[in-house]
């Protein structure tokens, strides 16, 4: 791509200086913006950006300090640099006085020819460097915004297939014959449920990288907040064995909705794999009667180990492809399932929670070994950034 050349400003109300300094400064994919007085230079930052201002200090009118101060007090030429050129003799007030206007550098004349064009290289440099920044995050922008439009696309187009899907194995296992018809319905049942789990993680995690979701905070008990994601659960296999415990003040200000996202995350993973002959607690913890904490600590520890290589990559977005280690549902399970079935999906499902807990200025951390199993602990602030109680 063909990038517009540089412009860099040069005042001097002396011909021969601007002269001179146009034959030391030209080069290619660099323009020389000429001015012979502070109100010329004004007039041509009105109509173009600058890279670098060099400005001759002693001028008729308008001198080089006065042109600095209006610079910097107009919002689209506040944060051009600026270097001085004075051929009156060294004098601290007046070297102070050009930085105090905003310059970056104060040269004397008679200068060696040498050093300025070092200094010119360097902001050149740095605007080449960014308006690549700038297109970079432009690309960047449009390819989020466009994969997000992929998938909520595929996941509107997915959705509906997925749900005749499901009815009908729901309708199957209701009539089969015989058990190996109602083993096959029920296989129908989990696979679609299973998907449709993925194609709501892949709609979530563009949103969440797009910057789409922005909070919207609303006072809430957390407690509160995991029995109704519980509940939730309560036609699944297993719900039996998850039991909630609170404790002291458990209300603050967060967005529920994604809130009830990070935790339905955690409880399915303990359902799905997790040892399925141990319970399941979930606790939240609002401090001491009489002493609020700051913060509210949830865990939900559920029994099982995690091998502790996966351990470090617990929270990264899909899952492990490593050869010798199997792929599932927000990483590797805890335990195998006691019917053997594997239970893979994209490995979304933390990444989507530590994203969440970030989002409200929390933290959320996993342990995991044979004798304790495997906790996860979020730790919340009672207001989320931004946000009072």
């Amino acid at each position: 791509m063909a990038h517009p050349s540089v412009n860099i400003l040069i005042v001097d109300d002396t011909a021969h200086n601007i002269t001179a300094l146009e034959a030391l400064l030209s080069r290619p994919g660099v323009e020389l913006l000429v001015a012979n007085s502070g109100t010329a230079a004004l007039d041509l930052l009105l109509k173009h950006d600058a890279a670098l201002a060099i400005l001759d200090v002693n001028m008729p009118g308008m001198n080089g300090f006065e042109l600095a101060s209006l610079m910097r007090g107009s919002p689209r030429t506040s944060h051009v640099p600026i270097i001085f050129l004075t051929a009156t003799a060294e004098d601290a007030s007046r070297t102070f006085r050009g930085y105090e206007a905003g310059a970056v550098d104060f040269l004397h004349k008679p200068f060696d020819p040498r050093i300025l064009q070092s200094k010119v290289d360097v902001f050149v440099q740095l605007e080449q460097h960014k308006r690549q920044l700038a297109e970079q995050l432009l690309a960047t922008r449009q390819l989020l915004e466009a994969n997000e439009m992929l998938m909520a696309v595929l996941g509107h187009d997915l959705r509906t297939p997925l749900g005749t899907v499901l009815a009908s194995a729901e309708y199957l296992a209701r009539i089969a014959p015989d058990e190996q018809a109602a083993t096959v319905a029920n296989r129908i049942r989990n696979s679609s449920m299973r998907m449709s789990r993925m194609v709501h993680q892949l709609l979530n995690l563009a949103r969440l990288q797009g910057g789409r979701m922005p909070l919207a905070p609303r006072n809430a008990d957390l407690a509160a907040l995991c029995g109704s994601v519980i509940e939730e659960f309560a036609t699944q296999e297993g719900v039996e064995r998850i039991a909630l415990d609170a404790r002291g003040n458990c209300t603050g200000n967060w967005d529920t909705d994604l809130l009830w996202q990070a935790i339905s995350n955690l409880i399915s993973n303990a359902l799905h794999h997790g040892a399925q002959d141990s319970g399941i607690a979930v606790e939240v913890d609002g401090g001491e009667a009489g002493r609020e904490s700051a913060h509210i600590t949830l865990t939900i520890t559920n029994g099982g180990a995690i091998p502790p290589n996966v351990m470090p990559h617990l929270f990264e977005a899909f899952g492990s492809t490593t050869p010798g280690r199997r792929a599932v549902d927000n990483r590797l399970p805890a335990a195998q399932p006691k019917d053997g079935r594997p239970r893979g999906g994209l490995g979304l499902g933390l990444h989507i929670v530590r994203t969440i807990v970030q989002m409200h200025g929390g933290k959320v951390c996993g342990a995991s070994d044979a004798e304790r199993g495997t906790v996860f602990t979020i730790e919340l602030p009672r207001a989320a950034p931004g946000m009072s109680r």
